[in-house]
């Protein structure tokens, strides 16, 4: 199997964890109507999404990309990840996603 880096925004590289993204849009889901083979659906497409780029990706890369799966699925999960992900500081920042996801400025 290809070796497919993820830079790090450390600037250390590490290979393509496909459970490290698996466990995050598990955890994401949690509790919501999202079945197991919607999630491997979701990582299988994130995971072919990055192989195509065919180089080194930043994990800025991958997280947008897990980002736009579940936005696409189940927009609470996609809120919970982004929360995470982002580092939301407080409620204003949940405000605005959720505004983008209604699509209202």
């Amino acid at each position: 199997m290809e070796r497919i880096k993820d830079n790090k925004k450390s600037g250390e590289s590490q290979s393509f964890d496909r459970e490290k993204i698996l466990d995050g849009i598990y955890r994401a889901c949690e509790k919501r109507p999202v079945n197991k083979e919607k999630i491997e659906m979701m990582v299988n497409n994130i995971e072919k999404k990055v192989r195509k780029k065919g180089k080194p990706v930043k994990t800025d890369f991958v997280g947008e990309l897990v980002m736009k799966e579940l936005r696409k699925v189940d927009k609470v999960a996609f809120i919970r990840f982004a929360s995470v992900y982002r580092d939301f500081a407080d409620i204003s920042d949940f405000k605005q996603e959720i505004r983008s996801l209604i699509g209202k400025k």
